[in-house]
């Protein structure tokens, strides 16, 4: 027999080292370890923590959206709004919208009556009786009182009761 002769195994003594090495290979490998239920844990917690990041995202914009709607924007809700004549200014024309710890207020001295109903409108509340008066040094058809006004509490739907200028 030579040495390029067939085998009784039938294969070239190449082929046998061949095997032989392939063998003995993976006889030492050892085998991967997947810890499948932690990859499913994983992957879970991810999904649950990515859902939960879109939803206070979510929530967050809500919030801003209905404070700024709620506020009108920013637009005159806060504060006094500037106007010719001497306004009369103070707590008998700010009104308290809302419930105690959430609350916002609105100014409506010196305010015509078309910009008070807008802004009553923004607030969500009614408006009531329109009366007028003539204080000294008030611009005519101007806000001069409110009620109720602050420190009560006016609930969203609630009315409010207007006093122009009459002079």
């Amino acid at each position: 027999m030579t040495s390029f002769d067939a085998r009784p195994s039938g294969c070239t003594p190449f082929e046998e080292e061949l095997m032989n090495a392939m063998q003995n290979y993976a006889d030492t490998a050892d085998a991967p370890a997947f810890d499948a239920p932690g990859i499913v844990r994983r992957t879970r917690r991810r999904r649950t923590a990515g859902i939960a990041a879109v939803a206070a995202v979510l929530v967050l914009a809500g919030t801003g959206t209905a404070l700024a709607s709620m506020n009108g924007g920013g637009e005159g809700v806060r504060g006094t709004v500037a106007s010719s004549g001497a306004p009369r200014s103070g707590k008998d024309t700010v009104v308290v919208v809302g419930k105690p710890g959430d609350s916002f207020t609105i100014d409506f001295a010196g305010l015509d009556l078309v910009l008070a109903k807008e802004l009553l409108a923004k607030a969500r509340l009614e408006l009531g009786t329109v009366g007028k008066a003539a204080p000294e040094g008030c611009k005519p058809g101007s806000v001069v009182a409110a009620a109720p006004h602050s420190p009560t509490l006016v609930p969203l739907g609630g009315t409010v009761d207007l006093t122009l200028c009459a002079r």
